[in-house]
């Protein structure tokens, strides 16, 4: 049986990849959209991990309403960057300060 460091750890790792992922690529909106959602996972597997480990479901609740806003902020980020695709040709970050109002 994992211990709750396991989960900690591998919680860690996803937080650092999301991390790395925005600071290593900055150009491509995608690809920061999905660190994004790394460092939401690894958010909600510490959310899950004290939730069994403390025996008090409140944290695997809370997973559900974090995973519904994600889905939901996934959705119209990438309808939002498909108009913007289709109206630049591009998803470039720095081309984003056109939709200044």
């Amino acid at each position: 049986m994992p211990s709750l460091t396991d989960f900690l750890i591998v919680a860690a790792l996803l937080f650092g990849l999301g991390i790395g992922g925005i600071i290593l690529n900055r150009k491509n909106m995608i690809t920061i959209l999905m660190s994004i959602e790394l460092i939401l996972l690894s958010v909600n597997t510490n959310f899950v991990a004290f939730s069994y480990f403390l025996g008090n479901y409140v944290g695997q609740v809370f997973v559900f309403f974090v995973l519904t806003v994600a889905a939901a902020e996934a959705a119209i980020g990438l309808a939002i960057l498909v108009v913007f695709y289709r109206k630049r040709g591009t998803i470039e970050v720095q081309d984003f300060d056109t939709l200044k109002g």
